[in-house]
């Protein structure tokens, strides 16, 4: 995915990381947190909860239709097939709904209030997902959005948006790329992004090696 829509100066990176060093270090000098809970919780954002799942969930969908139809229809219950890791239905897990791209529609997932993602299966929400420009434009002009982000939308395809909330939060199963045809479950994952997942980038077929 590739768009200046929502670039950040350079050095908003760094500075995001010296107030979070320094909230760290008065949370733990004033014994609110031990000297290792972020990192545990770095742990477990990136070998636990995070794209990785989604990217599964997604590739599972791809091969087994019946599978899929579950999914759409009670996404906890079909992710919970998987015996992904503990976790799962916690930390912006709770109630996780997914829906699914075809030849006629394609699916656009924003969080209009504040920042609700499902982490579990997407892993953090980026910047830009949090951005005012973004949530507003999503609902008035997703089309141009998505054009944007690089994936033009003809006008005989209905572009949905889906609002995430505490109440439910959701995810995309995009199409599967041509190309494919034969490839294992864990090939396949390995071409889903957060992106993809998100309806603001689409799939590409793999390239030729």
């Amino acid at each position: 995915m590739s768009t200046d829509l929502f670039k950040y100066n350079d050095e908003r990176e760094a500075a995001s990381a010296a107030k979070v060093r320094a909230l760290e270090a008065l949370l733990i000098e004033k014994g609110v947190i031990g000297s290792d809970s972020v990192d545990a919780v770095l742990d477990h954002f990136e070998k636990i909860a995070g794209p990785f799942n989604g990217a599964r969930i997604v590739a599972r969908a791809w091969v087994d239709p019946a599978y899929k139809q579950r999914l759409l229809d009670d996404t906890p219950q079909a992710i919970a097939e998987l015996q992904l890791p503990l976790g799962m239905e916690g930390a912006e897990g709770e109630h996780m709904a997914a829906v699914a791209n075809g030849p006629g529609v394609h699916n656009l997932i924003i969080c209009t209030l504040c920042s609700c993602y499902p982490w579990p299966v997407l892993g953090l929400p980026p910047y830009w997902y949090k951005d005012p420009v973004f949530r507003a434009r999503g609902v008035r002009e997703p089309r141009a959005v998505l054009r944007e982000f690089g994936v033009p939308i003809s006008e005989h395809i209905e572009v949905k948006v889906w609002d995430s909330s505490a109440q439910i939060r959701w995810f995309v199963v995009p199409e599967r790329p041509a190309n494919t045809d034969g490839f294992s479950e864990e090939q396949l994952a390995a071409l889903v992004t957060p992106e993809a997942m998100m309806g603001v980038a689409l799939v590409p077929p793999p390239t030729a090696a």
